[in-house]
């Protein structure tokens, strides 16, 4: 018998991983989309109405999903890392930019990442909402509990989160394969009965639809739209999985299955008006109601956790980036890496989607909030991505610009059709995403008024190092690290500990962290050290944005010719009470709202993994 190829059986197992991660989003977009675009906007069950509105989301599929997403973002990979802020970083690390336009690129990237905040508040809430509303097909007296289960969901998915998702994810693939089989099936079942729709695959269609309605049609892509919500995450998503993976599962499973659905669906409508009230639903026999609805709600709660585990993800990258306070980190696995716990993010997207919830009480309500966080991270992804092409790939100016004005006005129309749904609930997840966007621009500025603050105060720490060995202070036994995030001034916490403590430890460490704008940073490149004087050391640790920071056991491979004993190391830190003044600096507001933020930042000794009792913290004031 032959034996499958080690390679291939690689692939088929990152490929069910894929399938089961990368595209719960995307996938659970059936339940919802045609219901939304006909019943939404009170648009007429005609054939050219179905077949135009078929035609729609077939050519998104193609344009925005296989061939933006899948055929040109997944070629810019970071170092095999994908999603917006590696995109950034990848425009960053090959042009050299004036500072304005290095801050322009910053903001835009961080609006973007602010935008998937917004997003992963109404995913989970519309997903699990749209599934468990099927309950009302077959027992309309179950209406009064529809809010309250879902809710219960919702709040066990985050309670369960400390757990880790190691084990339920195992079960992830299976169920979504057997999830977009199933998309299929019913939708060949019906097509097989109406073959006439079909004839939506030819782009005239769309064509006439926009001719026919005029600026209706615009309005009705707001709806559209909705089929590609979660076409981001195949991007995303790349680094656990692979470029290759994902185009495979894409092209071969996941796309044919959410086509047939759709045309399904549209041939149900044009042989049934009344199954207006749930298209979903109502392709599939009486009999397999419930048990849709059980595989249905399996499917979005899949797709919550993916939305989730990316919050944690982009979470850990945007402090990692400078852009946001030290938060708890725990990690949920010994082998994995990326399985990581954010307890403050976790309960704060818990209260969001709490609140969408119990406000807008239905998934057609909340797909009136559904799409501009979406269509915000879709325009300036595009905007990234031809940035790369143009100073990366050095492509021709005439050819980036012809693409980037035409998948940007794709973008910018999707964008503008949400635009309209913001008095209607729009604004919830655009005000969430500008919280989030105020909150780490207002940080990242803040550390660099501390970071000058200090800097005018410092000592150069060449000088005090050549003053310590010529006025030499009682030495004792040990070693001490002193953190410092300016690698050419004294540390702070060194000028305290001999301002009041008098002495100075037998080996001396001046420890700069930095991070580096790549996902990791090869171990042989992690730490970097230099002798100052006789045990007198400087070290440079560097971390990518994707790194696991454990800052012991990069010490512990230090090249010094020292031995390191953690027992025997006291690590130093500096932590300023900050002062808002008038003056200087940022607004007065910002500058208590950072207070705030650095105030409930998480220790350092939690964040670098460093033993409590390790550690001595030495206060200090700065006004700001």
């Amino acid at each position: 018998m032959n034996q499958p190829h080690p390679a291939n059986s690689t692939t088929r197992a990152l490929a069910l991983g894929a399938l089961g991660v990368v595209f719960g989003d995307i996938g659970t977009s059936p339940l919802y989309t045609m219901k939304e675009v006909f019943s939404g906007h009170h648009l007429a069950l005609s054939q050219d109405n179905v077949l135009g509105i078929l035609s729609l989301i077939f050519w998104e599929l193609i344009l925005v999903v296989s061939v933006k997403y899948v055929g040109i973002m997944m070629r810019a990979d970071n170092k095999g890392e994908g999603g917006i802020l590696a995109l950034l970083a990848l425009v960053q690390g090959q042009a050299p930019l004036a500072s304005r336009s290095r801050w322009i690129l910053m903001s835009l990237g961080f609006l973007g990442a602010s935008f998937f905040f917004g997003d992963s508040l109404i995913t989970p809430a519309i997903s699990v909402l749209s599934a468990i509303e099927g309950l009302e097909m077959g027992a309309p007296v179950l209406h009064p509990f529809i809010v309250p289960l879902a809710l219960g969901i919702l709040i066990g998915l985050f309670v369960i989160q400390r757990q880790g998702t190691n084990t339920i994810g195992k079960l992830f693939g299976p169920v979504m394969l057997v999830w977009f089989g199933v998309l299929g099936v019913l939708g060949t079942l019906s097509i097989l009965q109406h073959p006439q729709v079909l004839a939506a695959l030819l782009p005239i269609h769309a064509m006439h639809f926009f001719a026919a309605h005029g600026t209706a049609s615009f309005l009705i892509l707001g709806a559209v739209v909705l089929a590609i919500t979660g076409a981001e995450a195949l991007y995303a998503d790349m680094g656990h999985f692979g470029r290759r993976p994902i185009q495979l599962v894409w092209f071969a499973y996941v796309l044919p299955a959410l086509v047939l659905n759709y045309f399904g669906q549209g041939a149900l409508l044009l042989a049934n008006p009344e199954a207006l009230r749930n298209p979903f639903y109502l392709l599939a026999p009486e009999w397999a109601l419930y048990p849709m609805i059980g595989l249905a709600t399996a499917a979005t709660v899949i797709a919550s956790q993916a939305v989730i585990s990316g919050a944690f993800s982009v979470t850990r990258q945007v402090i990692q980036m400078g852009y946001a306070p030290r938060l708890i980190i725990r990690h949920t696995s010994a082998t994995e890496v990326g399985q990581i716990y954010i307890p403050f993010v976790n309960w704060a997207l818990a209260v969001g989607i709490a609140v969408l919830v119990l406000g807008f009480r239905s998934s057609s309500n909340l797909a009136a909030a559904y799409g501009i966080a979406v269509t915000g991270t879709f325009a300036i992804s595009t905007i990234l991505m031809f940035m790369v092409m143009r100073v990366r790939w050095d492509l021709g100016l005439g050819v980036t610009l012809t693409g980037l004005v035409i998948f940007l006005t794709i973008d910018l129309a999707f964008f503008g059709a949400n635009a309209v749904k913001i008095p209607d609930g729009g604004w919830f997840p655009l005000a969430a995403a500008l919280l989030v966007f105020t909150l780490l621009v207002t940080w990242k500025s803040g550390r660099e008024i501390v970071l000058e603050r200090l800097r005018e105060t410092a000592q150069p720490l060449a000088p005090f190092v050549e003053m310590l060995l010529a006025h030499p202070p009682v030495r004792v036994p040990g070693t001490a690290v002193f953190m410092t995030a300016d690698a050419n001034g004294a540390p702070s916490a060194l000028l305290h500990n001999l301002k009041h403590n008098k002495v100075l430890h037998e080996r001396v460490v001046i420890l700069n962290v930095r991070y580096a704008e790549v996902p990791y940073v090869p171990a042989d490149r992690r730490l970097e050290m230099s002798q100052l004087a006789e045990d007198f050391y400087h070290v440079v640790i560097r971390y990518g944005f994707m790194d696991d920071i454990d800052i012991p056991k990069a010490l512990s491979k230090c090249p010094c010719g020292m031995q390191f004993d953690l027992m025997d190391t006291t690590f130093f830190f500096s932590r300023e009470n900050l002062i808002p003044t008038r003056g200087e600096g940022m607004m007065l507001w910002r500058e208590h709202l950072f207070a705030t933020m650095a105030r409930n930042a998480a220790s350092p000794m939690t964040f670098f993994q460093i033993p409590a009792n390790r550690v001595v913290e030495l206060g200090a004031q700065l006004e700001i």
